[in-house]
């Protein structure tokens, strides 16, 4: 697929995925530019081997890295939530109830060590498969259910055990 395709197809996602890592909205779209920008200069390197969403992923975690470690700020950023919509066909307790509880899990999201939030983010947000997972994290495909359940079970804990993990 050529890369002005894969933009249109992916751009969203690569954002959002790279949003929930930085918490910076102007942030996330300067890393996903330079994300498409690397795979136009990189794409004879796509050989196929994980879907384009995958490789492409990889490339914006790499960015992110990068960008932190440049920084020496190899840490997460808490989430600010600028870039949500507001529903309006929620009463507004409804809404400021969802508001709340969107907050909670933001807030919980941000306090977990940076590679339970990796997981949960590709598993649970960006709904990767724990194959394409470990490809995009360099890791093996048990480090990535392990990270999950103990991300989710930190999160929990995080949240006082209301919710399910």
């Amino acid at each position: 697929m050529p890369i002005k395709s894969m933009y249109v197809t992916y751009s969203d996602s690569i954002y959002q995925f790279i949003y929930f890592l930085v918490g910076d909205d102007e942030l996330a779209k300067d890393l996903t530019q330079e994300t498409f920008l690397k795979a136009i200069n990189s794409n004879p390197q796509f050989r196929g081997e994980s879907s384009e969403k995958t490789w492409l992923s990889k490339i914006a975690r790499n960015l992110v890295y990068d960008h932190f470690r440049r920084k020496r700020l190899l840490k997460f950023i808490p989430f600010l939530h600028e870039h949500e919509q507001i529903d309006y066909t929620y009463s507004p307790e409804q809404w400021l109830e969802a508001k709340n509880e969107q907050y909670e899990l933001y807030e919980a999201l941000g306090k977990l060590p940076h590679h339970y939030r990796e997981a949960i983010v590709l598993r649970k947000i960006e709904q990767f498969s724990i194959k394409e997972s470990a490809q995009i994290l360099g890791w093996n495909e048990a480090k990535v259910k392990n990270a999950t359940e103990r991300g989710m079970k930190k999160m929990n804990e995080l949240l006082g055990g209301e919710r399910d993990a």
